[in-house]
């Protein structure tokens, strides 16, 4: 389903408390680069409090066991950090970063942009492409990982849904795997960001839990607790998709309310509610 997406620009001893308290590990191979090797892979732990902070780091409110921040920004001291990356498209005004091959072209040979972003979309179409963009990403999720990030958030698996005559599902869950593939050598976990038609191909994706935006709004949450065993971090936009999410959900999976531009703690329209 495609809808508004919500993207960016002392810690709380209770959330450390719960993070050492209820922390999943799992056994991993050794990692591929400095730092990582013989790390497990660490999932978010359940009962953990949570805070989505893409927009800009702050202090963790008391209870939060769980940080979603931007990959500029460092993790949050004594908690579970989990590490945005824009994955499957490049920033704004960051075309030149790329070679130009990389990016989407349409049949005339323009640069497709998803335009609600101002943002130039990657091509996935071919499996060299889809190793070159990788090695890029790869580098930012090596960066995630040295700097102490548990997990990773690779953004934008949707972008297919938003240019279906040019890119596939195929494509996307292809490149996905590439980076599901790399992060764990680096001893990351991997979330999917949204796109709920995908859930059902975790094991193809080697995904290993949900960062899913709205799913209360949109009557999603079942798609991605199905196949994630629970694990997914829901983040609300709308005081109903918080009910919603709340109603049904509050015992299983973490949820916080957000206000759409996620700003930091202290701006003027900064919004957090939980259940």
């Amino acid at each position: 389903m495609t809808r508004v997406r919500t993207r960016r620009a002392g810690a709380a001893l209770a959330g450390a408390a719960v993070v050492a308290a209820a922390l999943l590990v799992v056994p991993w191979g050794e990692g591929d680069g400095d730092g990582a090797e013989g790390r497990a892979l660490e999932l978010p732990p359940p009962g953990a409090g949570l805070d989505y902070q893409i927009g800009g780091a702050y202090d963790p409110p008391p209870g939060v066991g769980v940080v979603v921040r931007d990959r500029g920004d460092a993790p949050a001291p004594g908690v579970y950090n989990v590490c945005y990356v824009n994955a499957f498209q490049a920033q704004p005004g960051a075309e030149d970063e790329w070679d130009p091959d990389l990016l989407l072209r349409d049949a005339a040979g323009e640069v497709v942009y998803d335009e609600d972003w101002g943002e130039a979309v990657l091509d996935l179409r071919t499996a060299d492409k889809r190793r070159r963009i990788a090695a890029v990403v790869g580098r930012w999720i090596d960066g995630c990982a040295e700097r102490g990030y548990q997990a990773v958030e690779p953004d934008n698996l949707d972008t297919y849904t938003r240019f279906p005559r040019l890119l596939t599902a195929a494509q996307a869950r292809s490149y996905a795997a590439l980076l599901a593939e790399h992060a764990h050598g680096r001893g990351l976990a991997v979330a999917q960001k949204n796109t709920a038609e995908l859930a059902g191909d975790r094991a193809r994706t080697g995904l290993d839990f949900a960062v899913a935006e709205e799913c209360g709004e949109y009557d999603e949450c079942a798609a991605y607790a199905g196949a994630f065993d629970d694990r997914v971090l829901v983040v609300e936009y709308t005081p109903g998709g918080l009910a919603a999410a709340c109603g049904e959900w509050a015992d299983r999976l973490r949820i916080v309310r957000r206000d759409r531009a996620v700003s930091p703690e202290g701006a003027a329209d900064y919004v957090r509610e939980t259940c």
